[in-house]
């Protein structure tokens, strides 16, 4: 869901996010730039909030506390937490950009005390293999860090908003100067609703911005860039939201057309399109 760098910082509750796009070398450095809020972004309730982190769970690992710590068949890299934050082992770097060392370095900024020691010791995954990973699943190590992540979900939660906010401003340098207008208006239109704000919240962890060059197929891109700058013409609301969720549609298909065979990306599609509907329904 995923190396480009990853700066942010959104709204006077969150506290800065260390950047990352190559394996650190501890947790302790300090945060290397703040990005400005976004005015057309709404304020979320506490209760959506808790809304949008439930939701983002159960589509990342169905809501379940096992599901927080995983190493999917066919990757090179374990997926945690209720964003499935990615975490790569010794002197692998893939073409995802990497999270879960930032939202460890966003943990301790929000002063959290129960962050395992060992994680903090730990800078890149001590796992080489999904077996070896598999393996140490109900050892001490594992336990300690889905205990951790199943009591902080508002955290993860308050994390992944701050990577979304801070997505429009990095969309928009990076899109072609003719697309820079429409790409901020489909936004503030799919944002004027709690669950256009979660599509924008869920999708960009999901898929990603759709900036990082690498992540294309055939030259063309499936984050949040692209589904924005292919929505078709529609009013702000719940229309906007519907479009949203039909454009993210198109973009993954567009995906497992352009995707090499081998991979067989198409048994990914019905689960896909489901959690792309969930965008057109309010929370």
């Amino acid at each position: 869901m995923k190396s480009s760098h990853l700066l942010c910082l959104i709204s006077s509750s969150f506290l800065p996010l260390t950047a990352c796009s190559v394996a650190p070398t501890s947790y302790s450095a300090p945060a290397t730039s703040i990005a400005a809020p976004q005015a057309n972004f709404p304020v979320l309730s506490t209760t959506d909030k808790r809304k949008i982190g439930k939701k983002i769970w159960q589509n990342e690992s169905g809501g379940t506390v096992s599901g927080l710590t995983a190493w999917n068949k066919g990757e090179e890299f374990p997926s945690l937490g209720i964003g499935h934050f990615i975490w790569y082992p010794k002197n692998f770097r893939g073409p995802y950009t990497e999270s879960f060392p930032s939202f460890i370095r966003y943990a301790q900024q929000r002063g959290a005390k129960d962050i395992p020691g060992w994680v903090l010791k730990t800078p890149v995954c001590p796992w080489s293999s999904r077996a070896s990973f598999n393996a140490a699943k109900n050892g001490a190590h594992l336990t300690s860090l889905r205990n951790f992540l199943a009591a902080n979900v508002e955290l993860q939660t308050d994390f992944i908003l701050a990577k979304s906010q801070a997505a429009l401003g990095k969309m928009l340098r990076a899109a072609p100067a003719n697309q820079r207008e429409l790409i901020r208006q489909n936004y503030a239109k799919v944002a004027t609703t709690s669950n256009g704000a979660y599509a924008l919240i869920d999708y960009v962890n999901f898929k990603g911005e759709g900036i990082n060059p690498k992540e294309r197929y055939k030259g063309q891109g499936w984050g949040l860039l692209q589904v924005l700058a292919n929505m078709r013409p529609v009013a702000a609301g719940q229309p906007a939201a519907r479009e949203f969720a039909a454009s993210a549609k198109r973009m993954l298909d567009r995906r497992i057309k352009n995707s090499v065979p081998a991979r067989g990306e198409n048994r990914w599609r019905e689960g896909w399109h489901n959690r792309c509907n969930t965008y057109s329904r309010p929370l």
